[in-house]
Formats: structure tokens, C-alpha cells, sequence
């Protein structure tokens, strides 16, 4: 599965449909956002069926600021278009999947 790009519009569409989501709170600009892409890439390869969305804060405001996105990277796991949990920073793989199998 492919690694979404939404942005205010597309936000609750993608991320209520499904199961679980993994979203991403990044920007272009962001040093550790950029660290984080390659380890999602890597993610999305190995845990198909867990959708991956990404949303650039500076496109995306609106979306953003209703979940309370204040430092980016901000990784919030979704479970049936409900948040469940939220890390900040820069996340190990083996983070994100832990964040994945706890809820």
C-alpha cells in the first residue's frame, strides 16, 4: 500500500474509512521529518495493510491544528477514524511498530 498524501479536504475521508491509520504531521522544511520518510517508506513496505497518511502542516493548517499539532514530526494512530495515541520527534521503526501493536 501506497503512502497518502491528504490535505484539509481529504484528511477525514482517508483516515475514517479505514481500520488503522498511521498518520504523519511533517513539512518540507523539517530536518527530522525528513529523517522519518525513508523509515515510513520502510514501514509501509513491510506493514501493507496499515494505511500510512501524510500531512504537510503548511498545507494543511486547519487539519493540524484540530488534532493539536504543535512540534512536527507528530506521528497520531488512528483506530476506526478515532485518535489512540501520538508521538512526537523522530521515531524509530521500531517505535512506530510498537505504537502499532499496543493499540
Amino acid at each position: 500500500m501506497a503512502i497518502i498524501h491528504v490535505d484539509d479536504t481529504t484528511f477525514e475521508k482517508e483516515v475514517v474509512s479505514n481500520d488503522i491509520v498511521l498518520v504523519d504531521f511533517y513539512a518540507d522544511w523539517c530536518g527530522p521529518c525528513r529523517a522519518l520518510a525513508p523509515i515510513l517508506e520502510e514501514l509501509d513496505s513491510d506493514r501493507g495493510s496499515t494505511k500510512i497518511i501524510k500531512v504537510n502542516v503548511d498545507e494543511a493548517e486547519k487539519t493540524a491544528r484540530k488534532f493539536g499539532v504543535m512540534s512536527i514530526p507528530t506521528i497520531i494512530l488512528f483506530k476506526n477514524g478515532k485518535e489512540v495515541s501520538k508521538k512526537i520527534g523522530l521515531c524509530s521503526k521500531e517505535e512506530l511498530l510498537e505504537l502499532m501493536q499496543s493499540k
